[in-house]
């Protein structure tokens, strides 16, 4: 028989957390919910929906028959997300805040939260698993994995690469190893109020509110040309912290069309982001989506953070990585490999790495970790 433990659970309002709060109930845990308050800057806005999902937590746990407690954490989140993201964007750089969140507030803060609830484990609707695997190098004889949510379409391990040993050692993820269609079925079928929601989308603070209309009210846009690889003025841009490489909408140069267009694309072909210098507050963009200044086969990467704390070796056999999230992984070699940065070579290049995103490698379905993407290598 399995051990039974104390056990919180992050509600969300969400359906996935809330399955697994009624999964843990029902395997004999003693289950509490906590509802995360992370941002309160605008809780009147139409796009803030903490009010709602607090609402749709309570009336989770009153179904499954949880306590729910409602803590801030908006003041640490503040400090330890949302200024980091303001700064990486201000430098020209597209953060990823859930990664920053899920290693410094929900593995963090809301982790030390439990701890002095008298938990012994947490749990959160994550899509990944966490895998104990003998190991006598370690602390307890036991190394911890990180590993692929078993829904390809749901894994969500990207996001949890920065959690450590001891943090994966006191963390369950029990809709890892279910496909969502199972996970609303469930919903459903025990009359969770929530079984319908819609997944949230986009930053956990930005909510569905339009991203530029949110940053301008937090960044000052210093506007500059907008050149092409030619070095051709096409336009303005409103500021170089508005726009990620690879970007193709909300540029502003819909209606031109340059005879002779650059290489890689056609005259009518669609523009995209593909440089930001910062020196020269200049905004380059290409035609064409395979033009060669969207594609490298290198990068290197630093702020690195390894589940193992080891990482991988260079010349590591059977290693892959993702430079955003909605991707396959792609077979890569470590070239070189530091404490403080590695650098990766792809065989197939990659299309718009940016600075400020997750470089996250894999080994098969074990999520090795990974580091923020500084540039080619």
């Amino acid at each position: 028989m399995s051990l039974k433990h104390r056990v919180v659970v992050g509600l969300s309002g969400g359906v996935d957390s809330a399955v697994t709060a009624w999964l843990l109930k029902q395997q004999g845990h003693e289950v509490i919910g906590i509802f995360m308050k992370n941002w309160e800057d605008d809780d009147d806005s139409e796009y803030c929906s903490s009010r709602q999902d607090f609402l749709d937590a309570a009336s989770v746990a009153d179904v499954i028959g949880i306590e729910i407690e409602h803590v801030n954490f908006a003041a640490d989140y503040k400090d330890r997300v949302f200024a980091e993201f303001l700064r990486e964007y201000q430098a020209g750089r597209t953060p990823n805040p859930d990664v920053l969140c899920n290693a410094e507030i929900k593995f963090k803060a809301f982790l030390d939260h439990a701890m002095r609830l008298g938990a012994e484990k947490i749990a959160t609707g994550h899509y990944a698993r966490v895998r104990g695997v003998a190991d006598a190098s370690f602390e307890g004889g036991q190394r911890f994995e990180l590993l692929k949510g078993l829904d390809p379409l749901k894994d969500q391990s990207y996001f949890l690469h920065r959690l450590n040993q001891a943090q994966l050692s006191k963390t369950m993820f029990p809709v890892g190893e279910l496909p969502k269609t199972e996970v609303r079925r469930i919903a459903a079928e025990i009359g969770l109020p929530n079984a319908k929601k819609k997944d949230s989308t986009g930053i956990c603070f930005i909510g569905e509110r339009p991203f530029r209309e949110f940053l301008n009210r937090y960044l000052a846009n210093q506007p500059g040309p907008i050149k092409d690889d030619r070095g051709r003025k096409l336009g303005e841009h409103v500021g170089l912290s508005f726009y990620t490489l690879g970007q193709r909408k909300g540029i502003g140069l819909g209606g031109v069309k340059e005879k002779g267009a650059p290489r890689g694309g056609g005259e009518h072909d669609p523009w995209f982001v593909a440089r930001k210098d910062m020196a020269t507050n200049t905004l380059y963009v290409v035609q064409g989506h395979d033009h060669p200044w969207l594609l490298q086969h290198t990068l290197a990467a630093d702020d690195l953070s390894w589940v193992d704390g080891r990482g991988p070796q260079v010349g590591q056999a059977g290693v892959g990585a993702k430079t955003r999230y909605r991707q396959a992984d792609a077979p890569c070699a470590v070239t070189a490999a530091s404490a403080s940065q590695i650098s990766l070579h792809f065989p197939e290049a990659q299309w718009a790495v940016t600075p400020g995103q997750s470089a996250v490698l894999y080994a098969g379905e074990v999520c090795l970790g990974g580091g923020v993407i500084t540039g080619a290598a």
